[in-house]
């Protein structure tokens, strides 16, 4: 796991002691991004979703995820990227490669670590938040949806189209719908996020197509609105 480092802002030459976010493996463990002591951090001026994550490799199993990008805002207002080692390939040291599924029994549940959210902070932080969350429950290869929506975010994985409200604005009837319309288009799995909530006839609606409502609070962690939430974190994806 890696510690704190000092990183100087290239704008304002201010110092700062920047630690990592720490996430969880599927295996259990906790991983954080390595990061490259005495690189020079980079202003972020233009943001593509390619560039929010980076891959890591956990150094009890060797298995490698995708994780979001090491940022840090300075008090000048620059955000800036701080860089990461590039992740090795092959079982961790003094392992045994793993193999690549473990059939459980049928009467186990699936095992799932615990969920470690990230504090939101910025919108983008939001979307980072679902992202992750959806991860957590199981879909892979999230990323943003190529057509834009009218508002928020749209996210998608396979099997799966997210929509993601990362403002003070309240969801309404037609967002829910909306999402509902374009998921039943991809034969995917609706659900929706929101910063602010949902109108009450946005809820009732959601609660007639059977569509999970989350609401993400400030420490990133999604709560269920509605009964269809909760059963979606129960069975996952």
């Amino acid at each position: 796991m890696s510690g704190g480092i000092p990183v100087r802002c290239p704008l304002c030459r201010r110092e700062h002691l920047y630690a990592p976010h720490v996430y969880p493996c599927s295996c259990g463990t906790p991983v954080s991004p390595p990061l490259q002591r005495g690189a020079q951090p980079l202003p972020i001026t233009h943001v593509t979703w390619e560039d929010d994550w980076v891959t890591v490799r956990c150094e009890s199993c060797g298995r490698c995820d995708q994780w979001p990008q090491p940022e840090l805002g300075c008090d000048c207002g620059a955000v800036l990227r701080i860089p990461v080692k590039p992740a090795s390939s092959g079982p961790a040291p003094g392992h045994a490669p793993l193999p690549l599924h473990i059939p459980l029994p049928p009467t186990a549940p699936a095992p799932r670590p615990a969920f470690h959210p990230v504090t939101i902070r910025t919108a983008r932080d939001a979307v980072q938040a679902a992202a992750l969350y959806l991860r957590w429950l199981g879909y892979k290869d999230i990323r943003r949806a190529e057509q834009r929506a009218a508002s928020g975010v749209g996210l998608i994985a396979p099997g799966l189209r997210a929509q993601v409200e990362p403002t003070t604005r309240s969801m309404s009837l037609r967002d829910i719908e909306c999402v509902w319309l374009a998921a039943l288009n991809d034969s995917s799995v609706p659900v929706c996020f929101s910063l602010a909530g949902y109108t009450d006839d946005a809820r009732a609606r959601a609660d007639s197509l059977a569509l999970p409502l989350f609401v993400l609070d400030l420490t990133g962690t999604p709560q269920p609105v509605n009964s269809p939430a909760d059963e979606l974190i129960s069975t996952g994806a």
